[in-house]
Protein backbone atom coordinates (compact mmCIF):
# COMPACT_ATOMS: atom_id res chain seq x y z
CA UNK A 1 0.00 0.00 0.00
CA UNK A 2 2.69 2.15 0.91
CA UNK A 3 4.74 1.63 -2.71
CA UNK A 4 1.42 2.40 -4.43
CA UNK A 5 0.86 5.46 -2.58
CA UNK A 6 4.46 6.72 -2.61
CA UNK A 7 4.13 5.59 -6.74
CA UNK A 8 0.79 7.59 -6.63
CA UNK A 9 2.50 10.79 -5.09
CA UNK A 10 5.41 10.74 -7.74
CA UNK A 11 3.08 10.38 -10.61
CA UNK A 12 1.09 13.36 -9.38
CA UNK A 13 4.26 15.43 -8.97
CA UNK A 14 5.57 14.53 -12.30
CA UNK A 15 2.09 15.55 -13.71
CA UNK A 16 1.97 19.04 -11.92
CA UNK A 17 5.81 20.03 -13.35
CA UNK A 18 5.11 18.91 -16.53
CA UNK A 19 1.24 20.73 -16.39
CA UNK A 20 2.81 24.04 -15.30
CA UNK A 21 6.09 23.62 -17.24
CA UNK A 22 4.04 23.33 -20.95
CA UNK A 23 0.73 25.78 -19.20
CA UNK A 24 3.90 28.41 -18.75
CA UNK A 25 5.14 27.82 -22.07
CA UNK A 26 1.58 28.34 -23.83
CA UNK A 27 0.83 31.28 -21.76
CA UNK A 28 4.31 32.86 -22.21
CA UNK A 29 3.66 32.08 -26.11
CA UNK A 30 0.22 33.74 -26.22
CA UNK A 31 1.52 36.97 -24.50
CA UNK A 32 4.57 37.20 -26.56
CA UNK A 33 2.74 36.62 -29.89
CA UNK A 34 0.32 39.75 -28.54
CA UNK A 35 2.97 41.86 -27.69
CA UNK A 36 5.15 41.07 -30.76
CA UNK A 37 1.69 41.91 -32.95
CA UNK A 38 0.68 45.14 -31.30
CA UNK A 39 4.76 46.44 -32.32
CA UNK A 40 4.06 45.39 -35.75
CA UNK A 41 0.59 46.37 -36.59
CA UNK A 42 0.27 49.54 -34.09
CA UNK A 43 0.87 53.06 -35.80
CA UNK A 44 4.25 55.03 -34.16
CA UNK A 45 2.45 56.98 -31.88
CA UNK A 46 0.69 54.20 -30.08
CA UNK A 47 3.64 51.36 -30.79
CA UNK A 48 6.20 51.01 -27.56
CA UNK A 49 8.73 50.59 -30.10
CA UNK A 50 8.97 54.30 -30.71
CA UNK A 51 10.68 54.25 -27.06
CA UNK A 52 13.35 51.54 -28.45
CA UNK A 53 13.58 53.93 -31.76
CA UNK A 54 14.35 56.96 -29.77
CA UNK A 55 16.53 55.41 -27.11
CA UNK A 56 18.84 54.16 -30.16
CA UNK A 57 18.75 57.73 -31.65
CA UNK A 58 19.30 60.05 -28.20
CA UNK A 59 21.01 57.38 -26.52
CA UNK A 60 19.92 55.27 -22.82
CA UNK A 61 22.62 57.49 -20.95
CA UNK A 62 20.72 60.52 -22.39
CA UNK A 63 17.45 59.65 -21.70
CA UNK A 64 18.53 58.40 -18.33
CA UNK A 65 20.11 62.06 -17.59
CA UNK A 66 17.43 64.37 -19.30
CA UNK A 67 15.04 62.96 -16.16
CA UNK A 68 17.40 63.12 -13.31
CA UNK A 69 17.96 67.09 -15.10
CA UNK A 70 14.07 67.36 -15.51
CA UNK A 71 13.60 65.65 -11.58
CA UNK A 72 16.13 67.62 -9.79
CA UNK A 73 16.51 71.44 -11.86
CA UNK A 74 20.21 71.48 -10.32
CA UNK A 75 23.58 70.05 -11.25
CA UNK A 76 23.95 66.94 -11.35
CA UNK A 77 27.14 64.63 -10.87
CA UNK A 78 27.80 61.35 -12.72
CA UNK A 79 30.45 58.84 -10.81
CA UNK A 80 33.27 57.01 -12.59
CA UNK A 81 34.07 58.88 -15.72
CA UNK A 82 31.86 59.26 -19.31
CA UNK A 83 30.58 56.17 -20.72
CA UNK A 84 31.31 58.29 -24.42
CA UNK A 85 33.86 56.52 -26.48
CA UNK A 86 36.85 58.84 -27.09
CA UNK A 87 39.88 57.46 -29.85
CA UNK A 88 42.28 55.35 -27.17
CA UNK A 89 45.00 53.06 -26.47
CA UNK A 90 42.58 50.11 -27.89
CA UNK A 91 43.90 51.22 -31.32
CA UNK A 92 47.28 51.06 -30.87
CA UNK A 93 48.74 47.58 -31.37
CA UNK A 94 52.30 45.81 -30.43
CA UNK A 95 54.92 44.51 -32.52
CA UNK A 96 55.64 40.42 -32.30
CA UNK A 97 59.18 39.64 -31.72
CA UNK A 98 60.04 36.51 -33.55
CA UNK A 99 62.56 35.94 -36.79
CA UNK A 100 63.39 39.50 -37.97
CA UNK A 101 63.75 40.60 -34.09
CA UNK A 102 64.06 38.10 -32.13
CA UNK A 103 62.27 37.78 -28.56
CA UNK A 104 63.99 37.59 -25.37
CA UNK A 105 64.62 34.44 -23.45
CA UNK A 106 61.69 33.14 -21.05
CA UNK A 107 64.70 33.10 -18.35
CA UNK A 108 65.71 36.73 -18.49
CA UNK A 109 64.70 38.93 -15.78
CA UNK A 110 62.59 42.46 -17.18
CA UNK A 111 63.11 45.60 -15.21
CA UNK A 112 59.57 46.98 -13.93
CA UNK A 113 61.26 49.58 -11.69
CA UNK A 114 60.34 53.21 -12.46
CA UNK A 115 62.15 55.75 -10.26
CA UNK A 116 59.75 59.32 -9.98
CA UNK A 117 61.73 62.62 -9.43
CA UNK A 118 64.57 62.30 -11.48
CA UNK A 119 66.64 64.69 -9.90
CA UNK A 120 65.21 65.38 -6.76
CA UNK A 121 67.27 65.52 -3.82
CA UNK A 122 65.01 61.92 -2.71
CA UNK A 123 63.50 60.74 -5.49
CA UNK A 124 61.47 57.45 -4.81
CA UNK A 125 61.28 54.23 -6.10
CA UNK A 126 58.21 52.18 -7.24
CA UNK A 127 58.64 48.33 -8.28
CA UNK A 128 56.12 48.32 -11.71
CA UNK A 129 55.37 51.93 -13.22
CA UNK A 130 51.56 51.24 -11.91
CA UNK A 131 50.16 53.86 -9.05
CA UNK A 132 46.82 54.23 -7.18
CA UNK A 133 45.41 57.74 -7.92
CA UNK A 134 44.01 59.91 -6.43
CA UNK A 135 41.21 59.04 -4.48
CA UNK A 136 39.58 61.28 -2.00
CA UNK A 137 38.79 60.48 2.18
CA UNK A 138 35.15 61.49 2.98
CA UNK A 139 34.55 62.91 -0.21
CA UNK A 140 34.84 59.76 -1.91
CA UNK A 141 35.87 56.75 -0.04
CA UNK A 142 35.78 55.13 3.63
CA UNK A 143 38.90 55.25 5.56
CA UNK A 144 39.19 51.47 5.34
CA UNK A 145 38.71 51.64 1.79
CA UNK A 146 41.67 53.94 1.77
CA UNK A 147 44.10 51.80 3.84
CA UNK A 148 43.24 48.88 2.24
CA UNK A 149 44.53 50.82 -1.11
CA UNK A 150 47.70 52.33 0.60
CA UNK A 151 48.36 48.66 2.13
CA UNK A 152 47.86 46.84 -1.30
CA UNK A 153 50.07 49.33 -2.66
CA UNK A 154 52.80 48.77 -0.14
CA UNK A 155 52.53 44.69 -0.59
CA UNK A 156 53.21 45.56 -4.29
CA UNK A 157 56.02 48.20 -3.55
CA UNK A 158 54.21 50.97 -5.16
CA UNK A 159 52.87 54.48 -4.28
CA UNK A 160 49.53 55.55 -3.63
CA UNK A 161 48.23 59.43 -3.62
CA UNK A 162 46.29 60.81 -1.08
CA UNK A 163 43.58 62.93 -2.91
CA UNK A 164 41.95 65.82 -2.14
CA UNK A 165 40.43 65.02 0.78
CA UNK A 166 41.48 65.35 4.18
CA UNK A 167 44.78 64.05 5.67
CA UNK A 168 44.41 60.55 6.93
CA UNK A 169 46.93 59.10 9.35
CA UNK A 170 46.09 55.19 9.21
CA UNK A 171 46.74 55.77 5.56
CA UNK A 172 49.92 57.04 5.62
CA UNK A 173 50.82 54.19 8.43
CA UNK A 174 49.72 52.24 5.83
CA UNK A 175 51.64 53.27 3.26
CA UNK A 176 55.12 52.67 2.17
CA UNK A 177 55.26 55.59 -0.50
CA UNK A 178 52.85 57.78 0.56
CA UNK A 179 52.25 61.00 -2.31
CA UNK A 180 50.40 63.81 -0.58
CA UNK A 181 47.85 65.72 -2.75
CA UNK A 182 48.22 69.40 -1.98
CA UNK A 183 44.50 70.11 -3.29
CA UNK A 184 43.12 73.49 -3.95
CA UNK A 185 41.18 73.80 -0.23
CA UNK A 186 42.30 74.84 2.71
CA UNK A 187 42.74 71.84 5.12
CA UNK A 188 45.53 69.79 6.22
CA UNK A 189 48.46 72.68 5.75
CA UNK A 190 50.48 71.25 8.57
CA UNK A 191 54.66 71.06 8.02
CA UNK A 192 54.03 67.82 9.75
CA UNK A 193 52.23 66.04 7.30
CA UNK A 194 54.35 67.53 4.44
CA UNK A 195 57.57 66.24 6.12
CA UNK A 196 56.13 63.02 5.95
CA UNK A 197 55.69 62.17 2.61
CA UNK A 198 57.37 60.42 -0.39
CA UNK A 199 56.00 62.84 -2.26
CA UNK A 200 54.02 66.32 -2.95
CA UNK A 201 51.16 66.71 -5.57
CA UNK A 202 49.94 69.96 -6.57
CA UNK A 203 46.86 69.77 -7.60
CA UNK A 204 45.88 72.48 -10.17
CA UNK A 205 43.02 70.13 -12.63
CA UNK A 206 42.31 67.21 -13.11
CA UNK A 207 40.26 65.13 -16.41
CA UNK A 208 37.16 64.62 -15.23
CA UNK A 209 36.45 67.90 -13.68
CA UNK A 210 38.85 70.28 -15.45
CA UNK A 211 40.16 73.17 -13.32
CA UNK A 212 36.49 73.25 -11.80
CA UNK A 213 35.74 74.25 -8.19
CA UNK A 214 32.99 71.96 -6.11
CA UNK A 215 31.76 72.69 -2.56
CA UNK A 216 31.12 70.51 -0.10
CA UNK A 217 28.09 71.50 2.39
CA UNK A 218 28.31 72.32 5.62
CA UNK A 219 25.14 69.74 6.07
CA UNK A 220 26.59 66.92 4.48
CA UNK A 221 30.10 66.72 6.66
CA UNK A 222 29.02 64.61 9.80
CA UNK A 223 31.51 65.03 12.78
CA UNK A 224 34.66 62.41 11.90
CA UNK A 225 34.94 64.53 8.40
CA UNK A 226 34.79 67.64 10.15
CA UNK A 227 37.30 66.13 12.83
CA UNK A 228 39.42 65.40 10.09
CA UNK A 229 39.15 68.42 8.28
CA UNK A 230 39.65 70.88 11.48
CA UNK A 231 36.53 72.75 10.76
CA UNK A 232 34.48 74.52 13.16
CA UNK A 233 30.54 73.45 12.41
CA UNK A 234 28.74 75.19 9.68
CA UNK A 235 31.90 75.91 7.27
CA UNK A 236 31.94 74.50 3.91
CA UNK A 237 34.53 72.84 2.19
CA UNK A 238 35.66 74.24 -0.73
CA UNK A 239 37.66 73.16 -3.49
CA UNK A 240 38.26 76.41 -5.41
CA UNK A 241 38.83 76.48 -9.19
CA UNK A 242 42.51 77.76 -8.56
CA UNK A 243 44.94 76.37 -6.17
CA UNK A 244 45.08 79.52 -3.30
CA UNK A 245 49.03 79.30 -3.38
CA UNK A 246 48.97 80.19 -7.32
CA UNK A 247 46.91 82.91 -8.41
CA UNK A 248 49.69 83.87 -10.93
CA UNK A 249 51.68 81.84 -12.32
CA UNK A 250 54.79 83.38 -11.20
CA UNK A 251 53.49 82.32 -7.80
CA UNK A 252 54.54 78.74 -9.02
CA UNK A 253 58.49 78.40 -8.56
CA UNK A 254 58.20 80.06 -5.40
CA UNK A 255 55.37 77.90 -3.93
CA UNK A 256 57.41 74.40 -4.86
CA UNK A 257 60.41 75.67 -3.49
CA UNK A 258 58.81 76.02 -0.63
CA UNK A 259 57.33 72.49 -0.44
CA UNK A 260 60.77 71.20 -1.73
CA UNK A 261 62.53 72.78 1.34
CA UNK A 262 59.91 72.05 4.04
CA UNK A 263 59.54 68.30 2.73
CA UNK A 264 63.57 68.15 2.45
CA UNK A 265 63.41 67.59 -0.98
CA UNK A 266 60.60 64.90 -2.01
CA UNK A 267 59.40 64.77 -5.35
CA UNK A 268 57.09 68.08 -5.54
CA UNK A 269 54.57 67.56 -9.08
CA UNK A 270 52.11 68.84 -10.67
CA UNK A 271 48.22 67.44 -11.66
CA UNK A 272 46.89 68.55 -15.00
CA UNK A 273 44.30 68.36 -17.02
CA UNK A 274 44.87 67.81 -20.67
CA UNK A 275 43.96 70.48 -22.63
CA UNK A 276 44.70 72.65 -25.71
CA UNK A 277 46.97 74.25 -24.54
CA UNK A 278 48.57 71.26 -23.06
CA UNK A 279 52.20 72.65 -23.79
CA UNK A 280 51.95 75.98 -22.26
CA UNK A 281 50.67 74.07 -19.08
CA UNK A 282 53.90 71.77 -19.14
CA UNK A 283 56.31 74.70 -19.47
CA UNK A 284 55.00 76.62 -16.83
CA UNK A 285 55.28 73.67 -14.68
CA UNK A 286 58.71 72.81 -15.82
CA UNK A 287 59.85 76.29 -15.56
CA UNK A 288 58.52 76.40 -12.03
CA UNK A 289 60.43 73.23 -10.99
CA UNK A 290 58.36 70.13 -10.93
CA UNK A 291 59.77 67.21 -10.55
CA UNK A 292 56.77 65.22 -11.91
CA UNK A 293 54.02 66.53 -14.26
CA UNK A 294 50.20 64.12 -14.01
CA UNK A 295 48.36 64.55 -17.13
CA UNK A 296 45.18 63.54 -16.91
CA UNK A 297 43.56 62.39 -20.30
CA UNK A 298 39.59 63.17 -20.99
CA UNK A 299 38.54 59.66 -20.25
CA UNK A 300 39.14 59.93 -16.19
CA UNK A 301 37.10 59.15 -13.80
CA UNK A 302 35.97 61.11 -10.44
CA UNK A 303 33.77 60.08 -7.68
CA UNK A 304 31.05 62.68 -9.28
CA UNK A 305 31.13 65.18 -11.77
CA UNK A 306 29.06 67.15 -14.38
CA UNK A 307 28.58 64.88 -17.28
CA UNK A 308 29.41 68.23 -19.87
CA UNK A 309 32.89 68.19 -18.12
CA UNK A 310 33.43 64.30 -18.93
CA UNK A 311 31.52 64.51 -22.39
CA UNK A 312 32.99 67.44 -23.92
CA UNK A 313 36.33 68.81 -22.30
CA UNK A 314 40.00 67.92 -22.41
CA UNK A 315 42.24 65.90 -24.93
CA UNK A 316 41.76 62.09 -24.64
CA UNK A 317 45.13 60.42 -23.00
CA UNK A 318 46.00 58.34 -25.98
CA UNK A 319 47.13 62.12 -27.43
CA UNK A 320 47.89 63.71 -24.40
CA UNK A 321 50.12 60.80 -23.41
CA UNK A 322 52.48 61.90 -26.98
CA UNK A 323 52.09 65.54 -26.66
CA UNK A 324 53.42 65.80 -23.19
CA UNK A 325 56.44 63.49 -23.83
CA UNK A 326 56.99 65.11 -27.12
CA UNK A 327 57.32 68.28 -25.66
CA UNK A 328 59.56 67.14 -22.53
CA UNK A 329 61.86 65.46 -24.83
CA UNK A 330 62.32 68.78 -27.27
CA UNK A 331 62.90 71.02 -24.57
CA UNK A 332 65.58 68.65 -22.59
CA UNK A 333 62.70 68.55 -19.48
CA UNK A 334 62.72 64.62 -19.89
CA UNK A 335 66.12 64.73 -18.19
CA UNK A 336 64.50 65.71 -15.31
CA UNK A 337 60.70 65.55 -14.90
CA UNK A 338 58.94 62.15 -15.00
CA UNK A 339 55.75 62.06 -17.00
CA UNK A 340 52.96 60.21 -15.23
CA UNK A 341 50.15 59.26 -17.53
CA UNK A 342 46.06 58.71 -16.04
CA UNK A 343 42.67 58.98 -17.63
CA UNK A 344 41.15 55.38 -17.99
CA UNK A 345 44.13 53.58 -18.08
CA UNK A 346 43.12 50.05 -16.85
CA UNK A 347 45.06 46.90 -18.13
CA UNK A 348 48.95 45.99 -18.04
CA UNK A 349 48.84 46.03 -22.12
CA UNK A 350 47.07 49.82 -21.99
CA UNK A 351 50.42 50.61 -18.81
CA UNK A 352 52.75 49.39 -21.79
CA UNK A 353 51.45 51.40 -24.82
CA UNK A 354 51.50 54.79 -22.32
CA UNK A 355 55.18 54.15 -21.71
CA UNK A 356 55.78 53.14 -25.61
CA UNK A 357 54.33 56.84 -26.33
CA UNK A 358 56.81 58.18 -23.27
CA UNK A 359 54.97 58.30 -20.09
CA UNK A 360 57.28 57.42 -17.10
CA UNK A 361 54.35 55.43 -15.33
CA UNK A 362 50.44 55.33 -14.59
CA UNK A 363 48.35 56.34 -12.15
CA UNK A 364 45.24 53.37 -12.13
CA UNK A 365 42.06 54.95 -10.37
CA UNK A 366 38.51 52.88 -10.92
CA UNK A 367 40.09 49.80 -11.87
CA UNK A 368 41.98 49.27 -8.85
CA UNK A 369 38.36 49.98 -6.69
CA UNK A 370 37.24 46.81 -8.74
CA UNK A 371 40.40 44.91 -8.08
CA UNK A 372 40.05 45.69 -4.31
CA UNK A 373 36.61 45.17 -3.57
CA UNK A 374 36.83 42.00 -6.05
CA UNK A 375 33.91 39.42 -5.05
CA UNK A 376 33.29 42.28 -1.65
CA UNK A 377 30.71 43.70 -4.82
CA UNK A 378 28.27 40.98 -3.89
CA UNK A 379 27.75 41.99 -0.17
CA UNK A 380 25.66 45.29 -2.39
CA UNK A 381 24.44 43.36 -5.99
CA UNK A 382 22.00 43.12 -7.19
CA UNK A 383 20.38 45.64 -5.19
CA UNK A 384 22.68 48.37 -4.89
CA UNK A 385 25.42 49.51 -6.98
CA UNK A 386 28.74 47.86 -6.00
CA UNK A 387 30.55 50.97 -4.64
CA UNK A 388 28.45 51.10 -1.86
CA UNK A 389 30.81 48.74 -0.21
CA UNK A 390 33.71 51.90 -0.15
CA UNK A 391 31.84 55.09 -0.24
CA UNK A 392 31.94 57.36 2.66
CA UNK A 393 28.22 57.25 2.09
CA UNK A 394 27.70 53.81 1.41
CA UNK A 395 24.60 51.65 2.71
CA UNK A 396 27.12 48.59 3.10
CA UNK A 397 30.32 50.25 3.69
CA UNK A 398 30.11 48.18 7.20
CA UNK A 399 30.57 44.93 5.79
CA UNK A 400 33.61 45.73 3.69
CA UNK A 401 36.82 43.36 4.89
CA UNK A 402 39.88 46.20 4.58
CA UNK A 403 42.38 43.14 5.33
CA UNK A 404 41.41 40.91 2.26
CA UNK A 405 40.76 43.58 -0.14
CA UNK A 406 44.36 45.14 0.73
CA UNK A 407 45.23 41.55 -0.59
CA UNK A 408 43.25 41.15 -4.00
CA UNK A 409 44.52 44.64 -4.72
CA UNK A 410 48.23 43.34 -3.96
CA UNK A 411 48.13 40.43 -6.15
CA UNK A 412 46.02 42.33 -9.16
CA UNK A 413 49.13 44.42 -9.32
CA UNK A 414 51.24 41.14 -9.13
CA UNK A 415 49.56 40.09 -11.98
CA UNK A 416 49.82 43.24 -14.15
CA UNK A 417 53.27 43.35 -13.17
CA UNK A 418 54.14 39.68 -14.32
CA UNK A 419 51.96 40.50 -17.51
CA UNK A 420 54.13 43.59 -18.28
CA UNK A 421 56.91 41.33 -18.08
CA UNK A 422 55.73 38.97 -21.01
CA UNK A 423 55.19 41.49 -23.14
CA UNK A 424 58.37 42.93 -22.77
CA UNK A 425 60.01 39.93 -23.15
CA UNK A 426 58.02 39.68 -26.84
CA UNK A 427 59.04 42.86 -27.80
CA UNK A 428 62.84 41.34 -27.62
CA UNK A 429 63.71 43.56 -24.59
CA UNK A 430 64.56 43.21 -21.25
CA UNK A 431 63.60 46.52 -19.41
CA UNK A 432 60.83 48.75 -19.76
CA UNK A 433 62.41 51.92 -20.88
CA UNK A 434 63.80 50.28 -24.11
CA UNK A 435 59.71 49.94 -25.08
CA UNK A 436 59.11 53.11 -27.17
CA UNK A 437 56.93 54.20 -30.41
CA UNK A 438 58.79 52.19 -33.27
CA UNK A 439 57.10 49.09 -31.26
CA UNK A 440 53.68 50.05 -32.05
CA UNK A 441 51.28 50.58 -34.94
CA UNK A 442 47.62 51.08 -35.04
CA UNK A 443 44.31 49.58 -36.03
CA UNK A 444 42.66 53.48 -36.58
CA UNK A 445 43.39 56.33 -39.39
CA UNK A 446 43.03 59.16 -36.57
CA UNK A 447 45.18 57.57 -34.04
CA UNK A 448 48.05 56.61 -36.26
CA UNK A 449 48.33 60.05 -37.80
CA UNK A 450 47.68 61.51 -34.26
CA UNK A 451 51.13 59.19 -33.01
CA UNK A 452 52.58 59.74 -36.15
CA UNK A 453 52.49 55.74 -36.31
CA UNK A 454 52.12 53.34 -39.20
CA UNK A 455 48.72 51.58 -39.82
CA UNK A 456 48.94 47.77 -39.56
CA UNK A 457 48.26 47.94 -43.77
CA UNK A 458 51.32 49.50 -43.95
CA UNK A 459 54.64 47.28 -44.80
CA UNK A 460 57.09 47.72 -42.47
CA UNK A 461 60.20 49.24 -44.15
Amino acid sequence: MHKKTTLLGASMACLGYFGIKWGSRLLFNRVFDSALKKIMTDMYDENIWELVSAATRIGPQNIVETNLRAERGELINRPLGSPKKFPSLDSVMFNIAQLAVLPTPVETPVDTSVVIGKKAKKPFKISLPMMVSAMAYGEALTADAKWALAKGASMAKTAVCSGEGPFLPEERKAADIFIYMYNRGDWNRDEEIIKDCSGIEIQFGQGALGGAGHILHAKTIDKELRKALKYPKGKDAVVHSQQLNVQNPADLPKFIDKLKEISGGVPVGVKLAAGKFLEKDLEIACQGGADYVVLDGAEAGTKGSPPILQDDFGVPSVFAIPRGAEWLYKTGFNKSVSLIAAGKIRTPGEVLKALALGADACYIGSVVLFAMTHDQVLKALPYEPPTQVVWYDGKHKGRFNKKKAAQTLAKFFLSCKAEIEVGVKSLGKKTIHEVDRDDLFSIDETVARGLKIPMAYEPSH
